[in-house]
């Protein structure tokens, strides 16, 4: 595919950098997380001290880690009330993401990570196909049918506020997505113009691929999707973009994590690629 077609010119995959934008959102005063809002700034310091998932999965897969807090101090505001964010503040977070690919590597992978984070991916879902809140809302981190009701229920407020405004995929971004989001929209456009291939992680950080999808044809032909998430509307997603994931393994984790998992795989593909004789260069009978 293409993705390898990208990475067989590469030195095996040498430079893998691991992104992993971290967003705040006013939102998650709804209800729509199991846990508080301070568990995100909480999960910067266990980025920061190693102790995270994808601490471990980053030094497996021999990857640079970059932690990337898109917006602190300056949550993405509760889009049942208000756009999530001015047109200037998504241009600056978009602006970060592409920043963060600055530099020429082998391979990216992309991944958030952000308390209420599921709540816009799933409203930003909703919108580009057109649907209610109940076809996209999840359990995210771990909500009962309860939650993920109100959940669906405060999608359903933000996309009749601005249902008028919803009429592109930045327009959807800014108006019910966050700072994060755009960040990951920003760094695949990033890895996009330097031809680097990319590694998507689960249902959040595939919802900014989708916006580019829509926007323009074959803007994500350099991804390809690490893992499918055990969220339920990453599945959903993934056949709306008609593509297929590396790996499913029912991960819901988040952080990149499944990404990172399937670093070896693109590696092992490169490999063979590369190093793999014809069968007339092996003397292989016809």
């Amino acid at each position: 595919n293409n993705v390898l077609a990208m990475a067989a010119g590469t030195a095996a995959l040498e430079r893998v950098l691991i992104l992993v934008f971290v967003g705040w959102h006013e939102i998650t005063a709804r209800g729509v997380s199991a846990y508080p809002a301070e568990v995100t700034e909480q999960m910067i310091a266990n980025f920061a001290a190693g102790g995270a998932a994808i601490n471990q999965l980053a030094r497996l897969a021999e990857a640079e880690l970059r932690v990337i807090p898109v917006g602190r101090g300056r949550p993405a505001r509760d889009f049942t009330r208000e756009p999530a964010m001015s047109e200037a503040g998504c241009a600056r977070a978009i602006a970060i993401g592409l920043e963060a690919v600055a530099e020429r590597v082998d391979l990216v992978a992309i991944g958030e990570m952000g308390i209420g984070n599921t709540t816009p991916a799933a409203a930003m879902a909703a919108a580009l196909a057109g649907e209610d809140g109940a076809r996209w809302a999840g359990p995210g981190t771990g909500l009962d049918a309860a939650g993920v009701r109100r959940k669906a229920a405060v999608i359903d407020a933000g996309l009749a506020r601005h249902r008028a405004h919803l009429t592109d995929p930045l327009a959807i971004l800014r108006h019910v997505g966050g700072r994060e989001h755009a960040a990951m929209l920003g760094a695949v456009l990033g890895a996009r113009r330097a031809r680097i291939p990319v590694l998507l992680d689960g249902f959040t950080a595939t919802v900014p691929a989708a916006l580019l999808a829509a926007q323009a044809p074959g803007a994500v032909d350099h991804c390809q999707i690490g893992h499918c998430s055990a969220e339920p509307g990453h599945r959903r997603l993934l056949e709306r973009l008609g593509r297929r994931p590396l790996l499913d393994l029912g991960m819901r984790l988040g952080e990149a994590s499944g990404a990172a998992l399937a670093v070896p795989i693109l590696r092992a593909a490169v490999a063979c690629h590369r190093g793999m004789a014809t069968f007339a260069a092996a003397g292989v009978s016809r």
